[in-house]
């Protein structure tokens, strides 16, 4: 069940067995020569689809714009200010709020999202505590990057033979291939792997570092069959997540 292609009426009744959504969010970035610029945030939302036909749980739109400032030197990327990131996200889930929602879990398909999400947390548990007093509810925000886990890390390697945790990996580029086959390259990439090395410090720095933009990663066996195997078992992991994160 989405809630972008629910009517006020079926989002009430959701409300009345249900306090639990999925918000999925990622980015718009640079995925280098064999990645398209939305494979964060399209990952996300394919495997947040899948996981809310799992679990039963409600999908939020998808906030598909992200902290991307270390990308910012490949054309098309695009980067939302850390403020920015957690005005929009806090405004996001405490609108929920007023309608009743309780739980949010937020499946992340951008490691760059991770430090403002949760400072986006704090935010918003530091306003509900300020603003409602003893009264406020028991909100609770939990956020996940879809492929930081030991069961989609095996089966990354088992498919791939290479890390799900590289930037413009094989895994996140073939999830984005089997959501559409509009997202399909065949490019030639060298070297074989970019290094590994999350250390940087802003856009030039990366640039400079890592080409063509991949860490760690090379994306030339990337195939829509390898993109559904790891949809269907990340959305098996995560609503599994979920429900315990409900039962909480």
């Amino acid at each position: 069940m989405r809630l972008a292609q629910s009517t006020y009426v079926e989002v009430a009744e959701y409300l009345t067995r249900s306090r639990g959504i999925i918000l999925p969010t990622g980015s718009t970035e640079q995925h280098s020569p064999m990645g398209v610029m939305g494979t964060d945030h399209i990952d996300a939302e394919t495997i947040a689809w899948r996981t809310g036909e799992m679990s039963g749980a409600l999908i939020g739109p998808t906030i598909t714009l992200g902290v991307s400032e270390h990308h910012m030197t490949f054309p098309g990327s695009i980067t939302l200010r850390p403020s920015t990131y957690i005005a929009v996200m806090s405004d996001y889930i405490l609108s929920l709020v007023d309608h009743g929602f309780e739980r949010f879990y937020i499946l992340n398909g951008h490691g760059g999202n991770t430090a403002t999400l949760n400072a986006a947390f704090a935010e918003i548990y530091n306003y509900l505590r300020r603003a409602r007093g003893t009264g406020a509810p028991d909100i609770r925000c939990k956020a996940a990057k879809w492929f930081e886990n030991e069961i989609c890390e095996k089966k990354a390697l088992e498919l791939t033979g290479h890390t799900a945790r590289g930037h413009a990996s094989c895994a996140e580029v073939s999830v984005a291939q089997f959501a559409d086959p509009a997202n399909i390259r065949s490019v030639k990439l060298e070297p074989e792997y970019g290094p590994l090395d999350h250390t940087f410090y802003n856009a030039e720095d990366f640039r400079r570092r890592f080409p063509d933009g991949r860490i760690e990663s090379n994306a030339e066996k990337a195939s829509p069959e390898i993109g559904r195997a790891l949809v269907e078992t990340a959305a098996e992991y995560h609503a599994v997540q979920y429900r315990a994160f409900l039962a909480d």
